[in-house]
């Protein structure tokens, strides 16, 4: 008699979600992967011809916000529409944010295309997380497994994104990028839309519903936020150039206000305010680690259209090329991560000690960049480079998937989806600051820049590492 049918090895219903998820991030990270050279790049080369800092602090307020977003998502779904009904509606507000920067000329469809594409995949992100979740008991040994296999999808979305995107790009121009950008998201929704009846019980539950009378209230809050934005935007209160520092001063007060929401609410227990302690040490480990990593979007952008030979046999690749390096390698070691965390079970290292050695790791690849300094326009290396990558990529494995899984493991239970997106807001924290910290980037002062900046994320991952005792009490259990 045989068992029921599993996702190789996994619960099936995360053949679902690796779907959405896959094709939500084909879109992402194909048209992020063109969008900072849209916003510097000259009107003769397709580009809106804006500073190059000003375009840097743009894609990484952007950046921030998606993450930020995912309080919005995860705040809707834990009390007002449960996590399933959130995906799907926050899948849809992505397709339109792609097709507002394909068909709107100018900095309006930058506007209206960000807007829309952060807030959705915020929603995307936090709910989508959440639902795998919800697929395994808390002491299931497969479930680190599980979002291994989960992160495979978001990679394989990244790889082919950029690849085809800019492809495009380069041969048709932007908005064709931005286009096809918006298909892949559409082949997404049309494939969870088959799939999402099948998410039931925990998935379309609302587990801390909303107290009717307090509806009126949060309807007049968020009116009022959305006319402050409005007036913020077209009073030009907020210089393009200062957008990343708004998102990291918001993230961090955010942060801060979550952290203190969830550990005086009546509705969380003892153990679960323990572990919540126990992750803030995680929390500000993994935004360090994040403003680092997401540099890819801003300093390795800029890196690989100037300073880096794209030649390949005589034709040049397109710069978004670059940002399809790393998913390679996480395709190719997700699948021995997830092995290797399975056949380890209970003797695999503590979460905490994963997330020192991602942070010090993240540290190693800046400290790499320094043999390279001080070359001309098209002098480093490719392989050099691409050598650089794999180890963002093991700092990455060694941290993100297991910080989504450590996320759903001390959720208290009245603030499940909120607590996932309360780990995103780290991620938001570190995406923005690495949109802050690109503006003291220059090919002149490349040793100072990556040197300071490594050397940083050594000596945090070294004091996590000797925090490790403390923060596994905490956990009470959590490993």
């Amino acid at each position: 008699m045989t068992g029921p049918r599993t996702f190789f090895g996994q619960p099936r219903l995360l053949a679902h979600l690796f779907g959405v998820e896959l094709w939500e991030r084909f879109s992402f990270y194909g048209m992020q992967g063109i969008l900072l050279i849209y916003l510097y790049y000259s009107a003769e080369r397709g580009g809106l011809g804006i500073d190059q800092d000003t375009a840097t602090s743009i894609v990484g307020a952007y950046g921030g916000a998606v993450y930020l977003s995912t309080i919005l998502g995860g705040w809707v779904a834990d009390r007002l529409l449960g996590p399933e009904r959130v995906l799907f509606a926050s899948a849809v507000l992505v397709m339109a944010g792609h097709i507002s920067l394909a068909v709107l000329p100018g900095l309006a469809g930058v506007a209206v295309g960000l807007v829309l594409i952060a807030v959705g995949s915020g929603g995307v992100k936090a709910n989508a997380t959440s639902l795998v979740g919800s697929l395994y008991a808390e002491d299931d040994p497969r479930r680190d497994a599980g979002f291994s296999l989960f992160y495979l999808g978001i990679n394989l979305g990244a790889l082919a994104g950029p690849l085809l995107t800019g492809l495009l790009q380069q041969e048709a121009g932007f908005h064709w990028g931005f286009g096809l950008a918006a298909a892949g998201m559409a082949v997404g929704l049309a494939q969870y839309t088959v799939g999402r009846r099948h998410l039931t019980g925990p998935a379309r539950e609302v587990p801390n519903p909303l107290p009717a009378r307090r509806r009126p209230l949060v309807a007049a809050v968020a009116a009022a936020v959305v006319l402050l934005i409005i007036a913020v935007v077209a009073f030009g209160l907020l210089p393009a150039d200062r957008l990343a520092t708004a998102v990291v001063v918001l993230s961090a007060v955010a942060a801060a206000a979550y952290f203190v929401v969830i550990l005086t609410s009546r509705a969380v227990t003892g153990i679960e305010r323990r572990r919540m302690l126990g992750f803030i040490p995680m929390f500000l480990a993994s935004a360090v680690f994040w403003s680092l990593y997401q540099q890819q979007f801003t300093v390795v952008t800029i890196y690989s259209d100037q300073r880096l030979d794209r030649t390949i046999l005589g034709w040049e690749m397109p710069v978004s090329w670059v940002q399809s390096i790393n998913p390679v390698f996480i395709i190719v070691l997700s699948g021995a991560f997830a092995a290797l965390w399975t056949r380890l079970g209970d003797r695999q290292p503590s979460t905490p000690v994963k997330f020192a050695a991602g942070t010090a790791l993240m540290g190693v690849a800046f400290l790499l960049f320094l043999p390279l300094a001080g070359g001309g326009p098209n002098s480093a290396p490719l392989l050099a480079l691409a050598g650089i990558l794999l180890v963002f990529t093991v700092a990455e494995l060694l941290l993100s998937p297991v910080g989504l899984s450590l996320a759903t493991k001390v959720a208290p239970a009245a603030f499940r989806t909120q607590t996932v997106a309360l780990f995103f807001l780290s991620v938001a924290l570190g995406t923005a600051a690495s949109g802050v910290l690109a503006r003291y980037y220059s090919a002149e002062h490349e040793v100072w820049y990556f040197g300071i900046l490594g050397v940083t994320a050594l000596l945090f991952g070294a004091v996590l590492a000797a925090l490790t005792p403390l923060v596994r009490r905490l956990l009470s259990g959590v490993r």
